[in-house]
């Protein structure tokens, strides 16, 4: 099965497409979806779009994993967030793709065992479960994969739909 994993971001939006049977993956494409800090937000939301529609059409994933909105004491940046989420999430439904949705605790504990391990550790694992010669560097590409293996673990339970 190929699986689209999406790690949003304002700036950067993150994606990893993987083929996985459930238990062996196999890293297809990774990259970033990079946005101007200049422009407006609305035009920030129509590149990450446009970013991922065109990711769709060049990997043909059959499913899709989007990571849940971390919140914290930043309640600005947790609304942006939730935009560019509500954004992914409507590209990949206009594209006919099942979509999971899982929070963060959730990706960590599925490839580290641990709900609050560091990025570095999500790195090291994408790295390891991918058999990698070495790590993927950006951190939202990887914890785009960390998202799409979470996906391929977790989703006979995780669909939503």
């Amino acid at each position: 099965m190929r699986i689209l994993g999406i790690d949003c971001g304002s700036q950067t939006t993150g994606y990893g497409v993987i083929d996985s049977d459930g238990t062996r993956h196999a890293l297809v494409h990774f990259g970033v979806i990079q946005t101007n800090a200049k422009d407006e937000f609305a035009q920030r939301l129509l590149t990450i779009g446009a970013g991922i529609r065109d990711v769709v059409a060049r990997f043909a994933p059959e499913e899709a994993a989007v990571e849940d909105t971390f919140v914290s004491s930043n309640a600005r940046s947790a609304l942006k967030l939730t935009h560019v989420r509500g954004v992914a999430l409507f590209v990949l439904a206009e594209a006919g793709l099942t979509v999971g949705e899982y929070p963060p605790a959730q990706v960590k504990m599925a490839l580290v065992g641990n709900g609050r391990a560091e990025k570095e550790q999500v790195q090291w694992m994408v790295r390891v479960l991918l058999k990698l010669p070495e790590p993927i560097r950006q951190l939202d590409a990887s914890d785009a994969l960390a998202v799409a293996i979470c996906h391929a673990a977790r989703r006979p339970m995780g669909i939503t739909r």
